[in-house]
């Protein structure tokens, strides 16, 4: 498998052979559905609380006497029965919707997401963005050049402060290469990656 190499003209200088074990794996549509219900799962919060009658504020004295008033009996203010009581069945922040998947197949479904786009075509790396990428014209420039549409820009820690331009340019992501995940592979359209990331990408994902 190979993919387009550039300059930071964005002229085709070349190509890249992609690795096998990485690129050239068959997908498994399974597994990349559960390492996306597993990243949007664990990425839930839990916010929505409801009080439950331990824990409105207001008297716990009976209101009044259980018989003889004619009216139904009724405890404290704070019951569920009440207006301004406590919730019975209502949402607690104590949920947690945590889903676990094990390592390997963690890295299979991510190895199938690029698998499905260095197949597509959509792979594509970059010599680096030092110089071109501090600024947007000149980033959008060099995209029109490599016809990258809606991008997703997987780079190094160390090569952040040169991709500053394509902060601004919308229907694009950055996202450090070892953060790459199936929300993002599948919401954008191209893989743009440096030679510094690519080689990354190996290393981190080989471990």
């Amino acid at each position: 498998m190979k993919a387009p190499l550039f300059d930071i003209k964005g002229k085709q200088k070349g190509t890249v052979d992609l690795q096998d074990s990485h690129f050239g794996v068959t997908p498994n549509s399974g597994l990349i559905h559960r390492l996306l219900i597993l990243q949007q799962a664990n990425g839930r919060i839990a916010i929505a609380h409801a009080k439950h009658r331990g824990e409105v504020a207001g008297s716990t004295r009976k209101l009044f006497k259980q018989k003889g008033t004619g009216n139904a009996r009724q405890g404290d203010r704070r019951s569920p029965m009440r207006r301004g009581g406590g919730a019975v069945f209502g949402p607690r922040n104590e949920q947690n919707w945590a889903v676990s998947m094990n390592r390997q197949e963690r890295r299979l479904a991510l190895y199938s997401l690029l698998s499905m786009k260095a197949t597509a075509g959509t792979v594509k790396v970059v010599e680096t963005f030092a110089g071109v990428g501090e600024k947007t014209k000149s980033m959008t420039g060099l995209l029109k050049s490599m016809e990258a549409k809606k991008p997703v820009f997987a780079i190094t820690r160390d090569e952040k402060a040169n991709l500053l331009g394509a902060n601004n340019i919308p229907e694009s992501r950055i996202v450090n290469v070892e953060y790459l995940n199936p929300h993002d592979l599948l919401k954008y359209t191209d893989l743009v990656l440096t030679e510094a990331s690519l080689a990354h990408l190996y290393e981190h994902f080989t471990k």
